[in-house]
């Protein structure tokens, strides 16, 4: 399976964000986050890229931001986690038939990531989808991780409309859940809620052995 190399250079904006970090945090990882969770797993939640404070300084998706808070609790009630999740790598917390990526594994300015980035990070999603042999369901955590995956197989977005709680067959019979992303501002604001986020969990139930 296809990964970036922990100093990849191949996104010269986010190389020199990357090296002003390690400056400026010397603590924190400061490299292409890895996924987490089991490649022979039937579920991938995708989020668009690591949060400075989050993933990118604990090496692990979602993983030091409040996104964290509300996916992995959320995973632990659905039984697609075992252990205690306590924001850091030695916290024992297991995935049970998921397995977490981002659509760009370093991070960005303003949490922004632009669009050649994405294009240049796509075949490390790409060659990972390819070796999870058993997935059946993508989720997207946000309208910009669902484009991503889209393009990834090459699907119109015309076609496949992001909205919460939308489940779409794509052509090679794999369902693509949406969400929208689990971050401070949209919990915040009332635009995703606790259970609003759990339903999306609920209904993927029928669709998993």
């Amino acid at each position: 399976m296809l990964k970036p190399r922990a100093n990849c250079d191949l996104c010269p904006r986010l190389v020199k964000f990357r090296e002003t970090n390690k400056v400026l945090h010397p603590s924190f990882k400061n490299a292409p986050v890895p996924s987490f969770g089991d490649i022979e797993a039937e579920i991938l939640i995708v989020g668009l890229a690591p949060g400075l404070k989050g993933a990118n300084q604990t090496g692990r998706p979602f993983t030091g931001d409040y996104a964290g808070d509300l996916l992995y609790p959320t995973l632990l009630k659905f039984g697609l986690a075992t252990g205690r999740f306590g924001a850091t790598l030695d916290d024992g917390l297991e995935l049970v038939n998921c397995r977490i990526t981002n659509a760009v594994r370093c991070v960005p300015p303003q949490n922004k990531p632009t669009g050649p980035e994405a294009s240049t990070c796509r075949p490390f999603l790409i060659s990972e989808i390819a070796a999870m042999v058993n997935l059946k369901v993508l989720i997207a955590l946000g309208g910009l991780a669902h484009a991503a995956i889209l393009t990834t197989f090459s699907e119109r977005k015309t076609d496949f409309k992001f909205g919460h709680e939308s489940q779409h067959r794509l052509a090679n019979g794999l369902i693509l859940a949406d969400s929208y992303h689990c971050s401070r501002y949209n919990t915040n604001t009332g635009r995703l809620t606790t259970q609003m986020f759990e339903n999306v969990f609920t209904r993927l139930a029928p669709l998993l052995t």
